[in-house]
């Protein structure tokens, strides 16, 4: 094994075990296609380190099957939130992928960008050139897009999109149409033009099966020279020399690797586990650092907070007909499922089941849309974990921006420790509020017309829950994670930002973050897409090549917007 010395200082090691111009921490959304744009011109050596394994399981790839890598140890790391005040005291399970393809290989598939309105706020909040004109042409290159391409969808890029079954079932196309009665309107494109009303969903789903950016992205650049990818490296700190990152350390197999960055060192490790190696490398808040007995080397009070998620809960109500998924529930009817979708990658497993979707502002005064449904054509758990007896549908209702924030916390200085997650979920009156107007705007939509012929007694939370207090009461009970959490290394340019607009780490040198974590707020939608854009984006902000020039496409403006359009339902 060939040695590279480097000169030693308080902060560095003597010798490393190689050499490689970037260094990338995760093979996860956004690390997969880090590593495919960094190796791609051959000129430069690319090398991912990933604590996870291969995503060659059959339950990873057929979509249908997503609640069992979501739940399986050897795909997610298992966090757990700190006992949370909001939710009753709960800990909340917080799955992120432990496996190349990260997250989107155990997610949901759904293909939210998030209104324009997210990345205006994002600009508004010091990152510059990441408002909506500015990112457009980023999604755009990474999709592939089943629709074809127009001025705000792309066709040719690596990440496949459709709509699953085209939405067969006859209740997805009955949510949507009891939006437009409800007075939210339609949306051709929820991803394009408009965001707010009701439409067909997207998924990141390709010839029947999942496409996560391992498969769109990773695997093609394996066969690269210049690329090498590690998996089972736990990635323990990024080495300093000074105030420069110049290489990171990992264990693997029983040792310990140390390996120089001639270029730069990036994070691509999760909205956790990005701000947990920071700390880790005496990269944080001073105090906090030196309680667990760590060299401070930048004290960047930044990182670890701003943490923030979509909280979602399940509206059900029962079916009067026999159609829903409930009743494909058995194991002779998952079995033939199954062979279905062996056989000829179609039906019910090639699917994730949400084909149709809205989105609506919740009050007035509000510029963009802020609640979120999924629409199910079933009465189940996200997870898989129960179900309604009978046939039922629901939808997954989120409010979107919310303003509580949380933290992340080293729990020692062991990296083999998991992070302390505290979100302070519902902490603020305005985030309770949102849950109470949806629910009764749900109850509106589910009472029109296109549902009549469909709609029986309402599941959960049931008649008796109605007012502010027992609404309060049935979300602090159920609501859960929509699996979205963002913020812990916000971009920006005060003093609590962790990275700039071009990601990388204020104070230091050599050394970027790039992944959910930069986010200054969580968008309004799902965040793996938003997510494979940042990585995107910041390829070329690495690569110092010309940015993609903004697009001039316009956005839908809801009419007298900051005008009351809506009476408030009375609580």
């Amino acid at each position: 094994m060939t040695m590279v010395t480097t000169p030693t200082t308080p902060q560095a090691v003597t010798e490393f075990d190689r050499e490689v111009d970037y260094i990338i921490v995760g093979a996860g959304s956004a690390g997969s296609i880090l590593a495919n744009r960094l190796s791609a011109s051959g000129e430069h050596q690319v090398l991912v380190l990933e604590f996870g394994g291969k995503d060659n399981s059959i339950f990873i790839q057929m979509p249908t099957a997503l609640s069992i890598p979501l739940n399986t140890r050897r795909f997610d790391w298992g966090f757990y939130t700190e006992p949370e005040a909001g939710l009753n005291g709960r800990r909340i399970h917080q799955a992120r992928g432990k496996v190349i393809g990260g997250s989107s290989s155990i997610n949901g598939m759904v293909y939210v960008r998030g209104s324009a309105g997210d990345f205006d706020e994002w600009s508004e909040l010091g990152a510059r050139n990441w408002d909506y004109a500015h990112v457009l042409p980023y999604f755009q290159r990474l999709e592939n897009c089943f629709y074809g391409a127009d001025d705000y969808r792309g066709d040719q890029g690596p990440m496949g999109i459709c709509n699953g079954n085209n939405m067969q079932n006859p209740l997805y196309r009955a949510f949507i149409e009891a939006g437009d009665q409800a007075g939210y309107g339609l949306t051709d494109d929820y991803n394009g033009f408009r965001q707010e009303g009701f439409g067909k969903m997207d998924m990141t789903v390709k010839d029947g099966q999942r496409c996560s950016t391992a498969r769109a992205y990773l695997k093609p650049a394996l066969s690269r020279p210049n690329l090498d990818l590690q998996i089972r490296a736990m990635t323990t700190r990024v080495i300093m020399e000074g105030k420069t990152a110049i290489g990171v350390e990992y264990r693997k197999g029983g040792k310990v690797f140390r390996v120089r960055a001639r270029k730069e060192v990036i994070l691509s490790a999760s909205a956790f586990n990005s701000p947990k190696l920071l700390m880790l490398s005496g990269i944080g808040p001073a105090e906090h650092l030196q309680a667990h007995g760590i060299d401070v080397v930048h004290h960047l009070p930044g990182v670890g907070e701003n943490l923030q998620d979509h909280l979602e809960v399940w509206v059900q109500q029962q079916c009067t007909q026999p159609i829903t998924l409930n009743s494909r529930l058995g194991p002779i009817s998952k079995a033939m499922i199954g062979m279905r979708w062996l056989l000829f990658k179609s039906g019910l497993g090639a699917t994730n089941h949400f084909e149709s979707n809205g989105y609506i502002r919740s009050r007035a005064g509000l510029k963009f849309p802020d609640l979120q449904y999924h629409f199910l054509a079933g009465a189940i758990a996200y997870d898989g974990s129960s179900a309604a007896s009978g046939h039922g549908f629901q939808v997954h209702l989120g409010a979107n921006k919310p303003t509580s924030r949380g933290t992340v916390r080293l729990q020692s200085a062991r990296p083999e420790d998991a992070p302390i997650l505290r979100f302070n979920y519902l902490s603020s009156e305005e985030d309770k509020q949102a849950y109470r107007d949806g629910l009764r705007l749900t109850r509106e939509i589910f009472q029109q017309p296109a549902l009549a012929a469909y709609r029986g007694v309402e599941l959960s939370p049931g008649a008796d829950v109605q007012t502010d207090a027992e609404i309060d009461d049935w979300v602090a009970r159920s609501a859960e994670t929509a699996y979205h959490p963002a913020g812990s290394c916000r971009m920006g340019s005060d003093e609590m930002a962790v990275v700039d607009s071009d990601c990388r780490v204020h104070g230091l040198s050599g050394l970027r973050v790039v992944d959910s974590s930069i986010m200054p707020t969580v968008t309004n939608g799902n965040l793996n897409a938003p997510t494979m854009m940042i990585a995107e984006k910041a390829a070329d902000l690495i690569l110092g090549q010309t940015p993609l020039p903004p697009s001039t496409a316009p956005v839908y403006e809801a009419p007298n917007w900051s005008q009351q359009q809506r009476e408030r339902p009375a609580r």
